[in-house]
């Protein structure tokens, strides 16, 4: 993937370093498959997964104290030139797109949505409109999930979570909590769950799509690019990773999509460029 050189811009805040207030409990590995069950797999949001995880949400003013600044390391920079990007193409998709906050973190941090911890994986809270990423969630995807460890597949996380921030924006969100809530069952609820997330994908390939058109270039897709964001997909489909962490597999309860799922709709928006075509929904 091309990138360096482009713009940067992407509203990133930089808090690794500081402390995260409270230790998290267990094992690394061990925290980590339960929250990725609970995340990808029973679809629980931050707040949700902090629960499991155990509350941390004490943060003194002493722990959070130390210049916030935004990115000089490689991997910083790539997410701020990626986010830059992705909110070009989105100012031009969609009339009065804002861009989100993103918060770069270690450990733990907090959130609108609570006390954010890495085991969490990357997410997005609508209350405070912002994306949270604890960069080595990548490592742990590629190795424990067999994701790609192309950049563009690391690409592929951050758009898909700005995905969400433009759910936010155009109300598909609230909509499904709302349908959610109103829901018979825990499937049926699952099911506006799995659609939300397959339309964030779309976004993902709509962004993917256009990347160059905004940048002259600076920002593309190379060769190879698609084949390895569809290797991340697959990857992190509902089914895949319930068959690595339990050794079954429930339809039940998928909340993201199954791994052919989250190809197909990753792949529909790269091949249209076109967020009308992403409508998951029907």
């Amino acid at each position: 993937m091309k990138w360096q050189g482009g713009r940067r811009g992407g509203n990133v805040e930089d808090r690794r370093g500081l402390s995260p207030g409270a230790a998290i409990g267990g094992g690394g590995l061990g925290v980590l498959v339960i929250a990725l069950i609970g995340y990808f797999v029973f679809g629980l949001d931050p707040e949700q997964t902090q629960a499991i995880l155990g509350d941390g949400s004490q943060v003194t003013g002493e722990q959070q104290a130390g210049a916030l600044g935004t990115p000089a390391d490689e991997a910083g920079l790539f997410v701020d030139v990626v986010g830059a990007n992705i909110n070009d193409v989105w100012a031009q998709a969609l009339p009065g797109y804002t861009p989100p906050s993103v918060v770069l973190y270690e450990q733990g941090t907090n959130t609108g949505c609570g006390f954010g911890q890495s085991a969490m994986g990357p997410f997005y809270c609508p209350p405070d409109q912002t994306v949270y990423l604890d960069l080595s969630f990548w490592q742990e995807m590629e190795t424990k999930l067999g994701a790609s460890n192309a950049e563009f597949a690391r690409a592929y996380v951050i758009a898909h979570e700005f995905g969400h921030h433009v759910q936010t924006l155009t109300g598909a969100s609230q909509q499904v909590r709302e349908a959610q809530a109103a829901a018979r069952s825990q499937e049926e609820a699952n099911q506006f769950s799995i659609a939300l997330e397959l339309q964030a994908d779309c976004y993902a390939g709509v962004w993917a799509a256009r990347a160059s058109d905004v940048s002259n270039g600076a920002v593309a897709l190379e060769q190879g690019d698609m084949e390895e964001g569809l290797k991340t997909a697959n990857a992190i489909g509902d089914d895949m990773i319930q068959k690595r962490m339990t050794g079954r597999v429930t339809p039940e309860g998928f909340t993201h999509g199954t791994a052919a799922q989250r190809m197909e709709w990753l792949g529909r928006g790269y091949a249209s460029g076109d967020p009308n075509q992403c409508d998951t929904f029907r």
